[in-house]
């Protein structure tokens, strides 16, 4: 299928379907697959953990990126957005790290298709 267009596909897939129609198309075993798709899972974590380097890139389709919000402390005395003239308390949160998922141009171009 690699040089033709090949049709929208309809349904949500499961990861069984996904496996089988890449095995299908690829001609590797549903084993091998799998092999591979842990495997980059694997990368992917290894990547984004704690001490990893905090971005994975799957060349033309995504881009992982994690970012550190840092802690912010209480604060009393709030103007309160949903209801005008009242204070509020706003407690504290503590440091965390968010994770964004960015498409790239092939992405892009697969959804404008």
């Amino acid at each position: 299928m690699a040089g033709k267009k090949a049709p929208a596909i309809k349904e949500k897939y499961s990861k069984t379907q996904m496996l089988a129609e890449i095995a299908e198309n690829t001609g590797l075993s549903r084993k091998q697959v799998s092999a591979v798709m842990d495997e980059l899972s694997e990368l992917v974590e290894r990547h984004i953990k704690k001490r990893g380097c905090g971005e994975f890139t799957l060349p033309g389709l995504l881009k992982i990126v994690t970012k550190k919000k840092p802690a912010q402390k209480a604060k009393k005395g709030v103007p309160n957005p949903f209801k005008p003239g009242e204070l509020m308390d706003v407690p504290a949160k503590p440091a965390s790290i968010q994770v964004k998922v960015r498409p790239l141009k092939k992405l892009k171009e697969f959804a404008a298709s």
